[in-house]
């Protein structure tokens, strides 16, 4: 009779919600789960009294082995609580702040008891228990400063005049409009077998604007290498393993 139950009042709502504007659509969706939350209350209210005879024993026995199963069902939740305090404590990460967790990164947007909000550059919402806290690192790009550092990566052919790449590398970024004023420019240089791999490192003004200054040092770094005549790595030489 419940699942019936649940099921009409399922089908109900997904047609009311199709028939009001688009705005009310997902808000009427939101009581789908609460209906079912509260028929299978009522349902368990009804049957416990009927399958067990109200005696001060029966309850008492069915009120410890409800404890007990609750205690394991809330084992992970108490130690998300506990990490959601420890994180506002140590301040871990806070409101707009970019990090990373388990290879997922963005910003925070809100820290509640259970878990933290963060939204991707993709503008994907996703919601990171605290209970990570204990057995991941997690990666905060920004760690309460409105700046952070950004990196754009070159890969070019080895021979050409390092020095000279270098130092108009870094002539991008000192003039890109989204660098922080008075902040360090660092050029980092690797050498690989298939070629020469640069590192151009620097702080934008505003974290919400890292990727389109990435996107900027990338455009305005490969017109300058090729006006240089600086050949770029191609895909033979790339690297199969590491």
């Amino acid at each position: 009779m419940a699942s019936l139950i649940a099921f009409v009042i399922r089908w109900s709502i997904r047609h009311l919600a199709e028939k009001v504007p688009a705005r009310l659509r997902l808000l009427i969706l939101r009581f789908i789960p609460i209906s079912r939350l509260l028929i299978a209350i009522a349902a368990v209210v009804i049957i416990v009294p009927v399958l067990i005879e109200p005696k001060f024993q029966n309850v008492i026995a069915l009120i410890a082995s409800v404890s007990v199963v609750f205690a394991f069902a809330l084992k992970d939740y108490v130690s998300c609580l506990v990490a959601g305090l420890v994180t506002v404590l140590e301040n871990t990460y806070q409101l707009g702040d970019w990090i990373e967790v388990d290879g997922t990164y963005g910003e925070v947007k809100s820290i509640g008891m259970r878990a933290v909000c963060i939204v991707t550059p993709d503008d994907t919402e996703v919601s990171i228990p605290h209970l990570r806290l204990w057995s991941t690192s997690i990666f905060n790009a920004s760690s309460g400063n409105q700046s952070l550092l950004c990196v754009a990566d070159f890969y070019l052919h080895p021979e050409h005049d390092a020095s000279l790449v270098r130092s108009r590398l870094t002539e991008v970024a000192e003039n890109s409009t989204y660098r922080k004023p008075g902040t360090p420019v660092v050029v980092i240089i690797f050498e690989k077998p298939w070629g020469t791999h640069y590192r151009l490192k620097a702080y934008v003004k505003e974290s919400r604007e890292q990727f389109l200054f990435i996107t900027d040092l990338t455009v305005r770094g490969k017109e300058i290498l090729r006006s240089l005549g600086v050949r770029f790595a191609q895909a033979t030489y790339a690297e199969t393993k590491g």
